[in-house]
């Protein structure tokens, strides 16, 4: 099992900036992507950004011109930054992890983790 906690979040005014942070604790040994997704209030959960083990990036279009993510050299914690900040940024924000080594609870190999949120408000 791995355990995901977030930091960071609050209010921000448009324009601004905000970081994340997210530790994974646990089995991280076999966690390959690790990233953020965003649910705005009526809206389902969409991707920001991931990074795997590798380096390897990948964001949402909308956030890709002022969002930078980054992965610390012992795999455990993945941060976010992202600027200029915009009113339909505001969301919970969730951590992710992913083990593609792991077996789920039907057999399958590949297993997904949720942190439990942090509330991002980008207000005036």
């Amino acid at each position: 099992q791995v355990q995901l906690v977030e930091s960071g979040g609050g209010l921000v005014q448009p324009g601004g900036s905000l970081r994340l942070s997210c530790l994974a604790s646990g089995s991280i040994f076999g966690i390959y992507t690790m990233g953020w997704y965003r649910q705005a209030p009526g809206k389902q959960r969409e991707l920001v950004a991931t990074i795997t083990t590798l380096g390897n990036t990948n964001y949402a279009d909308s956030v890709k011109d002022r969002a930078s993510i980054s992965m610390n050299n012992a795999k455990d914690t993945v941060t976010l930054q992202m600027n200029s900040l915009k009113f339909d940024d505001t969301a919970v924000y969730y951590c992710y992890a992913d083990d593609p080594g792991a077996i789920n609870s039907q057999g399958v190999y590949g297993v997904d983790y949720w942190g439990k949120g942090t509330l991002v408000t980008v207000s005036s």
